[in-house]
């Protein structure tokens, strides 16, 4: 291994980060989430994760990254940004979260992440480590935090001053040592309760306490049997994940746009109406999300959704 100083390198991964197009970068070190561990085992036993019976494993692992990567010495945290102003044309039809307008962001953030640890092993050495998005025992938002990217506001989101929330988050373990941010961003949502107020099911039950079973984007994703009927008349005409709490949040009206060119919403998705949502076929379904997160509820569960939102009109405030 080529001898350097850690702040050389930790500077010459978060160059390449910001050259690949990540909004931000930071590097914590690798250990035990102390505080993390009795908000994660209140949250699972008051069943907040609903079916996600998932998230009850590996319960160490997610509190721990060296149970993860072996040898692991740092944490490098990265937020992809995704924000649109696009919007759909018929303020009637289902609505789907700006996340998932354009490519599945599993796969855009892990080419990166691949690229960017293969940089790191190019100009440093023999460095092993694994890539997460999304879908490991990883705490994206606890790890976001503690290298100082943002703060976990009320609705649970990572929020960050300068660009508000709507970013994708991921993680490279490494087992590099590296310089550590170690200034944590002060908490700045106040006394404002707007994403509390708004949120349509109420699932925000306390302010920075979601419960999950409760939430939209769990209802519309995660649940794989029928919606319950208690939720009729609070989905907001939301088919497809949530962006209610982020779109009335303060912080978000310094949001830029994105300018990663797979994000782009498939040319016939913005335009789609009321009537082509109700009237889609499984092969519409392929033609628009063959390459979207969408594709994860499947078809049967994008018509479920529809079903249940359709005979809902959505509000003013957050169309």
């Amino acid at each position: 291994m080529i001898s350097a100083n850690k702040e050389t390198y930790s500077k010459l991964i978060k160059d390449e980060a910001q050259r690949l197009g990540f909004l931000f970068c930071g590097i914590s070190k690798a250990d035990f989430l102390e505080e993390e561990a009795p908000r994660l085992e209140k949250w699972l036993k008051n069943n907040m994760h609903g079916e996600m019976h998932y998230m009850e494993n590996h319960f160490d692992k997610r509190l721990d990254p060296r149970l993860l990567v072996d040898g692991a010495k740092s944490v490098i945290s990265l937020g992809l940004n995704y924000y649109t102003d696009q919007t759909q044309t018929d303020p009637d039809a289902p609505k789907i979260s700006k996340y998932a307008y354009g490519a599945d962001y599993h796969h855009v953030i892990k080419d990166k992440l691949k690229y960017l640890l293969q940089f790191i092993q190019e100009h440093v050495g023999d460095v092993c480590g694994r890539a997460f998005v999304d879908s490991a025992p990883v705490l994206d938002k606890a790890w976001a935090k503690k290298a100082g990217l943002g703060w976990i506001g009320k609705n649970s989101n990572l929020i960050n001053k300068k660009t508000g929330s709507f970013y994708f988050l991921a993680e490279l373990i490494i087992d590099l040592e590296l310089q550590y941010d170690i200034e944590p961003t002060a908490d700045h949502c106040g006394t404002c309760t707007r994403c509390i107020d708004a949120c349509p099911t109420e699932a925000i039950v306390a302010p920075y306490v979601v419960d999950g079973s409760r939430c939209i984007s769990y209802l519309t994703i995660e649940l794989k049997n029928e919606i319950p009927s208690s939720f009729k008349d609070k989905m907001d005409g939301w088919m497809f994940g949530c962006d209610v709490c982020q779109d009335v949040c303060p912080w978000n009206k310094f949001s830029v746009l994105h300018n990663e060119p797979a994000f782009n919403p498939h040319p016939d998705l913005l335009g789609l109406k009321m009537a082509d949502w109700t009237e889609l076929t499984e092969e519409t379904f392929k033609k628009v999300f063959q390459r979207s997160a969408v594709k994860r509820a499947k078809f049967v569960g994008l018509e479920r959704n529809i079903k249940f939102v359709q005979d809902t009109v959505p509000t003013e405030n957050n169309r």
